[in-house]
């Protein structure tokens, strides 16, 4: 099978003549990892004569300037989003960049939103007849004995727990019984007010980026941990990434084209990431898609880039590219 990827721009000349403002930080929970996205992102850009520079966006209601005097305040043609987690990853910078006039990478206004919401990410997979593990919503406030035992009920165990409005595995957690998954919910109530019940799915971690239309090779995970966790994706040092993986050429495609679909099915555009598991009999199904995944040279989406062709430095540049298809 051909991996490598088609380069959509010239490199050599593409973007010299505009300024690039590479939006990093913001206010989630996922600000350190925003950081090193958005510093190895600027480097990049910079390194291919990109007149680039870090702006650390602040959502926070009390700050002395808000976001769009901040943007306002900063003379610049295009903002290369790097911010993860809420107020970067679902919308919000998206909007008000639309709002100021100013192009951007990544997804739009829509895309962005439903993408960061997992619930609804779901709906719309399982309405369209994409797999999709079975699953409950849960309000915060409603975490008591008496739910815990209807979703052992609906979903059996082992399942998985986790935030619907947060990224990096962030609050999600693993229920093998009652007691872990009443454990588990209230872990996730501290990060929002719904929360994702979801039915295990035991088999092998795969992730597929998409930049410009076209799936990268994927990438199959392997953890010590029960699964891929934040500290599996930052902190663990035994984390294994295949790529290329064992799959058949065959498989391979089928998975691909099944993450085309997930991905165009929200409406997603540039550039993301979509992360599925794959069961003992070999069935694919549909976890979450990140619409701003991680950037630093040993993230994902840099580690597929480079297997089809693409160095850091070009996918850096191909993403900026993708604030003219909105």
């Amino acid at each position: 099978m051909n991996t490598h990827y088609t380069k959509t721009i010239s490199e050599e000349n593409y973007f010299k003549n505009v300024r690039v403002a590479v939006m990093m930080g913001g206010d989630s929970a996922e600000r350190e990892v925003s950081l090193n996205s958005g510093k190895a992102a600027l480097v990049a850009l910079q390194s291919q004569g990109v007149d680039a520079f870090a702006m650390d966006v602040s959502f926070k209601q009390d700050n002395e300037t808000n976001i769009c005097q901040q943007i306002n305040s900063e003379k610049f043609d295009i903002a290369f989003i790097a911010l993860h987690g809420r107020g970067g990853e679902d919308g919000v910078i998206q909007g008000v960049l639309e709002a100021q006039g100013i192009p951007y990478t990544g997804c739009g206004v829509l895309a962005s939103a439903i993408g960061m919401d997992k619930l609804r990410s779901k709906l719309l997979w399982a309405g369209n007849k994409l797999p999709t593990p079975d699953f409950e919503l849960v309000e915060s406030i409603d975490v008591s004995e008496k739910r815990v035992a209807e979703l052992a009920e609906q979903l059996g165990f082992p399942v998985m727990v986790k935030p619907v409005h947060e990224g990096s595995s962030i609050g999600m957690n693993k229920a093998v019984d009652k007691l872990s998954l009443s454990d588990a919910l209230k872990i996730a109530a501290e990060y929002d007010e719904q929360i994702l019940v979801e039915k295990w799915v035991t088999g092998k971690e795969y992730t597929c980026a998409v930049l410009n239309g076209q799936a990268l090779p994927l990438i199959e995970l392997e953890t010590s941990r029960d699964f891929y966790d934040y500290q599996a994706k930052y902190i663990n040092d035994d984390t294994q990434y295949h790529c290329p993986c064992d799959l058949t050429e065959e498989k391979q495609l089928q998975y691909q084209l099944l993450v085309l679909q997930a991905f165009n099915s929200i409406g997603a555009k540039g550039w993301g990431r979509v992360d599925f598991m794959c069961d003992d009999q070999g069935l694919p199904w549909l976890i979450e898609i990140n619409t701003v995944p991680g950037l630093t040279s040993h993230s994902l989406v840099p580690m597929a880039a480079k297997v089809s062709g693409l160095n850091f430095e070009e996918l850096i540049v191909q993403i900026l590219a993708t604030a003219d298809n909105k």
